[in-house]
């Protein structure tokens, strides 16, 4: 057990030293634009159509089984505003997030780790190419941009599905409900859900492509590598959504 600890310690320190890179490599001239704008096309648009099927789907159904008692305790009128703040505050950036480590975390693990068995990222480094700015600098900084523009389409869509789910056994009109939705909203329910998606973005681009980066052992270690990729990010988006919470509670935005 202390092995593991002792172990999981120093994974922890050279993730930690492979981010500190990210800060200095981001700050240098020659910033590569153009594969920074491919990553936000591949990592943003790409992941959209599932992002909004996973919030249209989540709207619907959070709305159909929360009805139910709501309407045993007489209250089915506010099911706009607690679904909306249930969207908005935790559940559209969490679970965004857990599916875009699934699909971005995985890729960019995958990607990264092929081309390091391979040695193409060794083939980089001796064409005189700085491979970290190339290839970490841009997936990172993507993930970190486009992420929290797919919660924001995420929520939309979730409170979309959210109001065709009223409308499955009742008459709602769609500017009522939307109101409602937005009247229940306070400034410190949206700000902190979106600052966090940040935080999200940038944990799961950098535990991918640090994944990736060190793959070992052959095709066997590219997969480990995607598989390790999705864990750890789907830990630290509940670690940061921990921090988050206190740090809001803190503050008194809860």
């Amino acid at each position: 057990m202390f092995a593991t600890f002792k172990k999981t310690l120093d994974e922890a320190g050279l993730l930690g030293r492979f981010s500190f890179r990210f800060i200095g490599q981001t700050l240098q001239a020659r910033f590569e634009f153009s594969e920074f704008i491919r990553q936000c096309y591949m990592i943003g648009y790409k992941s959209f159509p599932l992002v909004g099927l996973t919030g249209f789907i989540m709207g619907l159904v959070l709305t159909m089984q929360l009805r139910p008692a709501m309407l045993d305790y007489g209250v089915a009128t506010q099911l706009p505003e607690m679904v909306g703040i249930a969207i908005v505050r935790e559940i559209g950036p969490v679970i965004t997030a857990l599916i875009f480590a699934g699909k971005i975390g995985s890729s960019i693990g995958a990607e990264l780790g092929s081309m390091k068995v391979t040695e193409q990222i060794d083939a980089m480094e001796v064409s005189g190419t700085n491979p970290y700015k190339y290839l970490v600098v841009t997936r990172v900084l993507a993930s970190t941009v486009m992420l929290p523009l797919l919660v924001i389409a995420s929520d939309a869509i979730s409170l979309y599905g959210s109001y065709v789910g009223v409308n499955i056994k009742g008459v709602t009109s769609f500017q009522l409900f939307f109101k409602m939705v937005f009247d229940g909203l306070a400034f410190s329910d949206v700000m902190p859900a979106f600052i966090k998606s940040y935080f999200f973005g940038f944990a799961i681009g950098m535990i991918g492509c640090y994944k990736g980066y060190h793959a070992q052992k052959g095709t066997e270690g590219v997969g480990r590598a995607a598989n390790s990729a999705v864990v750890v990010s789907s830990v630290a988006v509940f670690i940061i959504d921990l921090l988050a919470v206190q740090i809001t509670d803190l503050f008194g935005l809860n």
